[in-house]
């Protein structure tokens, strides 16, 4: 049986990042992304800076700002954190398709199947790290393991931008030292209640039989019993049918004017089609589409319905895309709409 290669990748502190990424000024600082202080608002998340303080996420902006009187709470720009999720998981695609997103700034990869880096996960992790941080100048921190449940734990492992490992012959020995509150469904009920039996860590829980913790928790006993011994078999779901294939690349330098956009187009171009031939034929490509990102991270999205998928096709979309700027370029991509061939054919089922 295959071995699973599990990589969970979790932002750090993604929507204060993403701010002060765009405002250099808030760097450093404690900042924080939520509602008015004024108006009830809420805590969404918050800088490091501003979590020496003890805030946190969820809490009132008022209280935050007692811990913290000189937190600075920007309002949330979600746009602008859905764009850099988008681009983050184009990073993730060229690794694999089996992505199971959990929040803007989280996901599960299976790359038990990936022909990268001669399948190492480990250095898989490594290079879509690098590539977030050069490409969106923010960090994220990823735990590679044999499944779920502990790729998670090791994400958060050396949080922020960190790396952890976690290999199939180390699960037995790093499961045995976990607390169980650290157990994936296990609230603070739960764990009291498992404190009240003496069950602090795995290890504790180890010496239960399955058929005790069945007894004791009902159905979430064969849970905790398979998590003590670090076994869970939930797979990846990835995410929903695609809408669209895409590539893009980040230049390390500013490409200054139109023309060298355009020399960029064939190489781009190359790599999409690349993508396209495989895909299963459940889709069929549509409407193309450019993407230019501008040095100062404003961007655009050009698309035509009824355009060809050729390079002079491409070169004119480009072209009144660049227009809409007319300023240094960091990022071009490329991309088509898809048509889902299956949902064509069940929306026919639907009136038989």
């Amino acid at each position: 049986m295959l071995q699973r290669k599990i990589i969970h990748i979790d932002c750090d502190c993604f929507y204060a990042a993403i701010e002060m990424r765009d405002d250099p000024n808030l760097a450093g600082k404690p900042l924080a992304v939520g509602g008015s202080a004024d108006r009830r608002g809420v805590i969404a998340t918050c800088n490091y800076e501003a979590r020496a303080y003890g805030v946190r996420s969820a809490m009132s902006s008022r209280h935050a700002l007692s811990l913290c009187p000189d937190l600075t709470i920007v309002k949330p720009r979600m746009d602008a954190y859905k764009e850099a999720s988008k681009e983050i998981h184009t990073i993730f695609r060229d690794y694999t398709d089996l992505i199971e997103p959990l929040s803007l700034d989280e996901a599960y990869l299976d790359v038990s199947e990936c022909g990268h880096f001669a399948g190492s996960a480990t250095r898989i992790a490594q290079d879509i790290r690098r590539r977030v941080s050069n490409q969106l100048h923010i960090t994220v921190s990823a735990g590679v393991a044999p499944n779920k449940f502990l790729a998670k734990i090791a994400s958060d492992w050396r949080k922020p931008n960190g790396l952890f490992v976690i290999t199939p012959d180390q699960v037995e020995d790093f499961v045995a030292e976990l607390p169980v509150s650290k157990l994936h469904g296990v609230g603070k009920v739960t764990a009291d209640k498992l404190g009240r039996l003496g069950v602090i860590s795995c290890a504790d829980l180890r010496q239960w039989s399955r058929l005790s913790l069945v007894r004791e928790f009902g159905s979430f006993g064969e849970r905790l019993w398979n998590l003590a011994h670090g076994v869970d078999e939930r797979p990846v779901q990835n995410d929903s049918r695609r809408q669209s294939v895409s590539v893009e690349n980040t230049y390390d330098k500013d490409l200054p004017d139109l023309a060298s956009c355009l020399e960029k187009l064939p190489a781009l171009l190359d790599n999409l089609n690349g993508r396209i031939a495989r895909m299963d034929n459940h889709y069929r490509p549509g409407k193309p589409f450019v993407k230019v990102k501008f040095h100062d991270f404003t961007q655009t999205t050009l698309e035509q319905a009824g355009a060809g998928r050729d390079l002079d096709s491409y070169e004119q979309l480009l072209t009144q895309a660049f227009a809409r700027g007319s300023k240094p370029v960091r990022l071009l991509g490329v991309g088509v709409r898809l048509h889902d061939l299956r949902g064509a054919h069940e929306q026919l089922q639907l009136f038989p």
